[in-house]
C-alpha cells in the first residue's frame, strides 16, 4: 500500500514546486542620485505576493536609500519573472537591491 502512494506524493510535490518558486513580486522602478546627477532603471524582488503600490514604493525606497539612491517612481509590479529584455535593460540593477 505504501508503494502506491509514494509516486503520487512525489508527483504532487513536483507540482507544488513551480508555484513556490514564483512567489516573488518584481518591482520595476526608476531612481536617481544627485551631485552629479545619475539615473537608473532597475528591478528588485520582494518576497511573497505583490503589495499595494504605496507599500511597494516604501519598500523600494528603503532598499535604494541604503545605496544612496532616491526612488523616483515605481513603474510596475508583477509576479511573473521579468523578460530577458527587461533584465538586459536593468543591467547591473537587476535584483541589485
Amino acid at each position: 500500500m505504501k508503494n502506491t502512494f509514494a509516486p503520487l506524493l512525489i508527483a504532487l510535490a513536483m507540482l507544488a514546486l513551480p508555484a513556490a518558486a514564483q512567489a516573488d513580486c518584481f518591482v520595476e522602478y526608476k531612481a536617481k542620485q544627485d551631485s552629479p546627477l545619475r539615473l537608473h532603471y532597475g528591478i528588485l524582488a520582494i518576497g511573497g505576493s505583490c503589495p499595494s503600490g504605496s507599500q511597494a514604493a516604501s519598500m523600494a525606497q528603503d532598499r535604494l536609500s541604503a545605496g544612496g539612491w532616491v526612488l523616483l517612481n515605481v513603474l510596475g509590479l508583477s509576479e511573473t519573472t521579468p523578460s530577458a529584455k527587461m533584465k538586459a535593460n536593468a543591467g547591473d540593477y537587476y535584483l541589485r537591491y
